[in-house]
């Protein structure tokens, strides 16, 4: 009696191709034009042809960003769609999400597990803030701030006297994951998006686009917070027009999460101290930004508020900053201390100790790592420098 080889499932491969955000012709690009045609695509998608294991080992590893073994799942596995994890945003800012935002949610999502799988179910975190506070779009800001403030325990004079932005991001990172947060960068390689959330009561996350300068991800952070603490996932996006798009308390919670990160990073009751008959331009612009380390534009922003300057004077000056900002490309870098930033200190500490503690393998912790296992020793040795 022979045995029969399980047929490759058509419907995954539809599957693995919509949720990774690809089109026909995006496939065809990927493989490279004149290896497959759209025809193809679409009759591998129909059951009428297979790919070939070579093709289908592309598809998985290279273009999907998917296990092979997924391909022979009687039907797609059940898993959040963007829809059910950004449910504030629009279908239609949805469905520009570009292929690499899909993926970079999927390993959003597969960090949540790591994480719940390395601390067996239970946050660790002594007291974590989304066990402890809960706001709807109605709470104002002031007392969002307060609540948050009390509960991080990082005081304004603590917060000024960090060196530099650098600084500030990696000390706001520490008090974040101290009370329960998950932060995680990677380079977005999407110039709109900032960073994103993923919500969920025991293990929620923030991923933030190392891309960006240090500035603008200590505002991505609290963006996400005050979207985890309205109990959504959320992104931090520059897409033109997307405010539009938002209605009744998605655009509500939107709003009041940029105004919370301005907000707590600024706090009013001394930036009205600091601005009493200020000369506004670049160079008090610039000293307000150094003060609470954060970008120029965030400041320009809470004048634009008070009426202290016209709205063509803040375009002017943003689109300006922005096209002064040199792009973090990544290459040409330390691997293993990419590597080591992306991931977190915490987070490979966690994962080397269950491996030291022999509770999980070599290859498993390599899987954890998101590392292939030669890598595992050059990234024990950046942790332990």
């Amino acid at each position: 009696m022979t045995s029969q080889v399980q047929p490759i499932n058509p419907v995954l491969l539809r599957w693995a191709r919509e949720t990774a955000g690809f089109s026909y012709k995006d496939v065809v690009k990927k493989f490279g034009r004149k290896s497959v045609e759209i025809e193809t695509i679409k009759s591998w998608e129909s059951g009428d042809i297979e790919p070939t294991y070579v093709q289908l080992e592309r598809l998985a590893y290279e273009i999907y960003k998917r296990p092979i073994a997924i391909f022979f799942f009687p039907k797609p596995p059940d898993e959040p769609s963007p829809k059910q994890s950004f449910r504030t945003l629009p279908d239609a800012e949805i469905a520009r999400f570009a292929p690499r935002i899909h993926f970079l949610i999927r390993l959003g999502r597969a960090m949540q597990l790591n994480l719940s799988e390395l601390y067996e179910n239970a946050n660790p975190a002594s007291n974590p803030i989304l066990k402890s506070l809960s706001f709807g779009p109605k709470d104002t800001i002031e007392r969002m701030v307060k609540s948050v403030r009390n509960h991080i325990g990082i005081r304004l004079e603590q917060q000024q006297s960090w060196k530099d932005t650098d600084v500030a991001f990696r000390n706001w990172r520490v008090a974040l994951e101290n009370v329960g947060i998950s932060i995680f960068k990677e380079s977005f390689r999407v110039a709109d998006f900032s960073g994103f959330c993923l919500y969920d009561k025991d293990f929620p996350i923030i991923y933030v686009n190392n891309s960006k300068p240090s500035s603008r991800q200590i505002f991505t952070l609290f963006h996400e917070l005050a979207h985890l603490l309205f109990r959504t996932g959320g992104v931090d996006t520059r897409i033109d027009n997307y405010m539009q798009f938002l209605k009744g308390n998605s655009k509500q919670i939107e709003v009041n999460c940029n105004r919370f990160a301005a907000a707590f990073l600024v706090p009013e009751s001394d930036f009205e101290i600091q601005i009493k008959g200020i000369k506004i331009g670049e160079t008090s612009i610039q000293g307000l930004a150094d003060r609470y380390k954060v970008s120029r534009e965030v400041i320009l922003r809470l004048f634009l508020e008070r009426k202290f300057i016209s709205k063509e004077f803040y375009e002017r000056a943003a689109k300006k900053w922005r096209n002064q900002i040199v792009v973090k490309t990544g290459k040409g870098g330390d691997y293993y201390r990419t590597m080591s930033v992306y991931l977190g200190k915490k987070y490979l500490e966690l994962a080397f100790s269950r491996y030291h503690q022999g509770r999980i393998t070599s290859e498993q912790l390599a899987d954890y790592l998101g590392v292939k296992p030669t890598s595992v020793a050059g990234l024990e040795a950046v942790l332990f420098r």
